[in-house]
This record gives structure tokens, sequence and C-alpha cells, in this order.
């Protein structure tokens, strides 16, 4: 008797009642059956497959009896003898080399407390990497040892971690950005069961989730996309790839097919089950540029990718018209404002991007040696960011998985090789966390960044959590400045307003005053002073929004905060009725060496 195609929609393996259709894009197999634990993986008695319409490309059956649980393959024939293959679509596999197994997110357990995702101008990152962050002892983290780590995140005041990629990827360890199946958790981390718990446990605790995902190449390990159903040339990967110089990438030649509307699908539905099926509130696009461009340089027309930037508008247009409230992010690192621009209007269609105008600059300003080598006028371009139509356009930093590896060191390490406890490595990297919390932008901190991590990232060393006792005053200050930054006194509502402007910037004294405001009045006009000297700064005249008294919110220099500090009192500062920097009033503020003093008025 010939097979028959499934009447159910849905791809991969979607369980229904008394059985699990399964459905496969093969567009150049000739034969395709389905084997697992449902057959006994007896050749003999595995399901085959028919063609749900002649054009379509896709197989599919209904396998009477299969249940969620069961492990499965696909054979494949296109000449030749047939080729097993996990599926394109498992929701969960044994390990990336492994079986697929039917998996049914209608079991996921939710709680009844309905997760609100938080405003973007409340949005502070905390990007994490699972087996490192959650690490016990030399035991790799898992999502739910993970669960034990958001307590920390929710007592720092920060409202979303980003996970990085924890799709099934080849070998022990990764970070990530080497995806074997898009559609299921490393198994190592958990499974999906374990990312569902950790998402909910992360909305019991008002932190939102958002996940890294990787559309510009897939693997190249354990690629079982890789020939799926053949393919003419040896050095190419068949269906669901460019099949000449277009899939070249610094990652090997795996670009998917984006002018191929099936694997444009493909790659848009495992964004669409992230989003709905386990709720995720924000997904951030990795390595953007080498999606619209073969080598990254979207400036070069013979590099561009068109079908590769309209699979990007596409998506995003797609994914925001389905949930408006969740956000887009994406590492571009060209500072194209293309990329925030709306579909409609020929841009990407993000709501937010990684800035690379703040970390470098900012970065360079803080690891300089020579105080009198800072360029004050380079730090103010990067906190004024001219460019934005809203704050929450870019995501600002100074530490990143990219920032802190690959022959780069953290902050604190590249101040002061070797002695990152020191008062210089210290207070510069606390000015860097100060300038991160007060500009424009959406905040990010890195693993380890609130407690003074010195150490780089790589996927097998873990944090070093002790830090946190012995770099307490450190870890408080973030605390502060985050809470500063989410206007948790109601004191600094200007610090997440729309509104920047560089009160001055002076490349002779070495310091920088900006005015950060929503609507302006007490308790929203926030000013920021930092001196990037190591010497203090005394009766210093800045311009002032308003009269009256501004109270400090936040001195980094304060004893609290660490051996070594507290040498130079902040204290309130009365306006006195005179023009100064264009602002009607004046006033003469103090700050320490390499710190910076945060003020706002009393509503």
């Amino acid at each position: 008797m010939p097979a028959s195609p499934s009447t159910h929609p849905g791809m991969g393996a979607v369980p229904h009642d008394g059985g699990v259709t399964f459905r496969v894009w093969a567009p150049n197999a000739r034969q395709v059956a389905v084997t697992g634990d449902f057959c006994g993986w007896d050749p003999t008695s595995r399901a085959r497959m028919a063609r749900d319409s002649a054009r379509s490309g896709t197989w599919s059956t209904f396998v009477p009896g299969a249940w969620p649980g069961a492990k499965y393959r696909y054979l494949i024939r296109s000449g030749g003898p047939y080729r097993s293959r996990i599926d394109p679509v498992a929701r969960e596999v044994t390990h990336s080399d492994g079986d697929a197994v039917v998996f049914d997110p209608r079991r996921l357990s939710w709680g009844e407390r309905a997760f609100s995702m938080p405003g973007w101008d409340d949005l502070v990152i905390y990007e994490v990497h699972i087996p490192t962050f959650a690490a016990e002892g030399w035991r790799a983290g898992t999502f739910d040892r993970a669960i034990d780590r958001l307590d920390h995140l929710a007592w720092l005041g920060v409202t979303a971690v980003e996970v990085m990629p924890p799709f099934a990827f080849a070998g022990p360890v990764s970070w990530g950005y080497n995806p074997s199946h898009l559609f299921a958790i490393e198994s190592s981390y958990g499974g999906p069961q374990a990312f569902a718990r950790f998402v909910q446990a992360a909305h019991d605790r008002g932190i939102a989730v958002l996940l890294d995902v990787v559309y510009n190449h897939l693997g190249p390990g354990d690629l079982h996309l890789w020939r799926l159903d053949g393919g003419r040339k040896s050095r190419y990967g068949g269906s669901y790839f460019y099949n000449d110089r277009r899939a070249l990438t610094p990652w090997g030649a795996t670009r998917p097919n984006y002018d191929r509307k099936h694997v444009r699908n493909y790659l848009r539905d495992s964004a669409v089950m992230w989003l709905e099926d386990f709720r995720v509130d924000g997904l951030r696009f990795d390595a953007t540029q080498f999606i619209r461009s073969r080598w990254g340089n979207i400036h070069h027309p013979g590099e561009r990718l068109g079908a590769g930037h309209r699979f990007l508008a596409s998506m995003t247009a797609d994914l925001r018209a389905r949930q408006p409230w969740k956000i887009l992010i994406a590492e571009d690192m060209q500072q194209d404002p293309t990329v925030t621009r709306p579909s409609e209007q020929g841009g990407l269609g993000f709501h937010s991007q990684w800035d690379a105008g703040f970390v470098h600059p900012v970065r360079e300003a803080l690891e300089t040696h020579d105080d009198g080598s800072r360029q004050v006028h380079a730090v103010a371009a990067a906190v004024r960011a001219s460019h934005l139509s809203a704050p929450h356009e870019r995501v600002i930093y100074t530490e990143s998985h990219d920032e802190v590896a690959n022959g780069r060191s953290r902050v604190t390490e590249s101040i002061a090789p070797g002695r990152a406890d020191s008062w210089h490595a210290r207070t510069r990297a606390s000015l860097g966390i100060a300038l991160t919390m007060t500009s424009p932008g959406i905040p990010m901190l890195f693993q380890g960044q609130d407690v003074a991590e010195d150490r780089w990232f790589d996927d097998r060393t873990p944090v070093d959590w002790d830090k946190a006792h012995r770099h307490a005053g450190f870890l408080h200050l973030t605390r502060q400045l985050v809470g500063l930054r989410r206007n948790l006194t109601g004191r600094t509502r200007g610090l997440s307003g729309r509104h920047t402007h560089v009160i001055r910037a002076d490349d002779d004294r070495k310091v920088l005053a900006f005015h950060r405001w929503h609507h302006g009045g007490p308790g929203d006009d926030t000013v920021v002073v930092v001196n990037l000297t190591t010497e203090p700064v005394w009766d210093y005249s800045v311009g002032l929004p308003r009269a009256g008294r501004w109270h400090v919110r936040c001195n980094t220099d304060s004893p609290l905060f660490g051996p070594g500090l507290g040498r130079v009192h902040a204290s309130a500062v009365d306006s006195e009725p005179e023009w100064c920097d264009g602002y009607p009033q004046r006033g003469r503020v103090t700050v320490g060496p390499y710190a910076a003093v945060i003020y706002s008025q009393d509503a």
C-alpha cells in the first residue's frame, strides 16, 4: 500500500491524539522514511513518507502510536543508499549527532502568574554563558543550576538576562555560535524542559529572557542539514545552503540560502518557536552584517547579499506583528541606521543594535595609561549618540563575550595586567560601568563584570563568584548604579529619558559633564560629572539646568565601594544664578580621581 501524506499541519514531529505527524523539507529526495522507537528501529517496519504535493518539496506521514519522548531519525534517499539524518526541526535531541526526540511543547508547565515585559527604557541586560555562569566547582552549568543564580541578578537589579546561544552543538563545550540544530536546546544544558524552567524562574523574579540566535551560518560540526537530500556540488551543502561562493563565511561554507522561501521559513519558524512556545522576551541576532553581506562589509556594493537584507526585514516585520512588545536586537557593529529603520521604510526593522561606537572609544579612554592621552571628546561623542532616534536603539557596554576573549581582556585586567585588584583597575573599571548606566541606550553587563572578574572569557573557565565577597564594594557600587539607571528611588528619571546634552567636554582637565532628562524638573534632570584623571577636581564650575540644591546620588569614589577610595568628599551643590555652558545656573563641583558623581534635585 503506498504511503499517504499527513493531513495535519506543521514541520518536524508534531504530536496529535493517537500518534505523531512527521514532516521534512527534502526537495531533492526520491524516497523518505522515518524510523525510531515506535518501530523498534526495524528497517523493515520504518514508516514510509509521501510528498505533500509535487512542488512543495516536503514529505510527511502520520505514525499511529508514536509518542512524545520517542527517539527517531529520517532515512532520505536521493540516489544511492539512504542517509540517516536528524530532523532539521527536531525540538529535542539526545546530542548533536544522536537522535531526534518527539517533543510536545503543550506539556511544558508554566506558572499561573503572567509576566509583563519591562519597558525598554527600564531594561538592564546581563549576558550569560550557561556552562560558565552557573558552574558548580568545575562541573559545567546547566539551566537548572542557573536558576540558583537568578536571585543574585534580581538583587543586582537587572531586568533581562541574555543567554548566549544554547542550541545543540558539536563537541563537549562551546560558546554556542556553532549551532547544529536551531530548534533544540543543547542536551548538556538540560534540554528543552530545563530551558522552560529557567524562563519561568526568571519571569517569577521579574527578569526577562533574551535569546541569542545565529542565522549567519550553521554548524559546521555535526550538521545534519549538510547535503540532507544530496547535492550536485560536493564542496557545498545542498538544499538549505548557497551552493556557490555566497556560501563562504568566516566559519565555513554554511551560509543558509536566503533566496529560498523554505529556508527563510525554516529560520523564521525557529525564532517564532522560541518566542511563542518557550515565551522568551526577545532575540539578539548574531553578526547580522554576515547575513546581509558576504564578508561583513555592508558598505561594499559587490559584497552585499540583497536576499539576506530582505530576509531580515521580512522576519522582523513578521515577529513584530505577532508580539510587538518583544525586543529584537541586532549585532551589526556598523553604526548603520538602516538596522533600526522600519522594514516598510527599507530598513531591517530591529528595535536596537549593539553599538561599537560606544564600547571602543570608552574602553580606549579607560585603558590608556597616560591621563594626557585620554580623548574626552571621543567619550563625549560616545555618550551623546547623536545618531539615535530613541535611546533604546542601541545596546551599550564595556564588556561582552567578544570584548573579553580572543586576545582581549576584562577591563580591570586591561588597565592593570596582573593587578586587577589595584586601585587604578577598580576605579577606571567602575567609571566604565558608570558611563554605561548613565548614557542613552540599553545598558548591558557581561557575566562576572559586577564582581570585577578579571579572567578573560572562555567556554571552560567558570566565573569566580568568590569575588563577590572580595570585591563587595565594587559589587554594591554596580548595584547602586543599576538602581539609579532604573530610577528605583524616584530621583533620577532622566537617566532613562530621551534627552542628552553634553554640558562640557574638557580635554585639558579631562572632565566630562552631561545632562540627562525625560520631561525635566526635580527628580528628573540628572547631571553626571566624570573625572578621567588621577588628580581630584576641586570647585569645578559647570552649567546646571535649574536653580536650587543638587544632591549627590552616587559618588563612585565613596569609601563604601572599596579600599583606597574616599579621599575626596563630594557634597551637595547649591547653584548660582550665572550663565555657564549655555545654562542659566552654575554649580561648583568636586570630583575625586577617576570618579563619577551623579547629581539630581529632590522632587
